[in-house]
């Protein structure tokens, strides 16, 4: 198949077969209001896409590839269909990512240390008075009562 051209008016199966994405996800992206049909419908009632979708659908796969969420994807196309360069807004998106991703190798960063920690002093046979005490004292403070 051809590449559609921006006039060109498409089935959504065609839409899928073009985009790589299953029909499911592209009417569920029109659902949620990612996509609009054009107006026209064909003779048999099928929704009907003008070629443009397919740029739209290749943004969006980019979009989620980096992170952003459809809420976020929405709102940048939203700026895009108000005929403004959403790129602005991209950028944001992506600076707060770098930040969000930054804290999470930070946390997970923290959490390797605790375990490495944990695992240098495990005890495969824990003395017998703390078994009866915890689960499994390697991971557990034994409190004194």
């Amino acid at each position: 198949m051809n590449l559609p051209t921006a006039k060109s008016l498409l089935k959504i199966g065609e839409v899928a077969s073009l985009s790589g994405l299953p029909v499911k996800t592209v009417r569920y992206y029109e659902e949620i209001g990612l996509l609009t049909p054009t107006v026209e419908r064909s003779q048999s009632g099928y929704r009907l896409f003008n070629g443009q979708i397919i740029n739209r659908l290749a943004f969006i796969k980019r979009a989620q590839s980096l992170g952003l969420s459809l809420g976020e994807i929405k709102d940048i196309l939203n700026i895009h269909d108000q005929g403004q360069l959403p790129c602005g807004e991209v950028k944001q998106h992506l600076q707060d990512k770098v930040i969000a991703i930054t804290q999470q190798i930070e946390a997970l960063e923290t959490l390797r240390s605790e375990l490495q920690g944990l695992l240098s002093g495990w005890q495969e046979s824990p003395p017998a008075h703390l078994i009866s005490q915890t689960i499994c004292p390697n991971i557990q403070e034994v409190t004194e009562s």
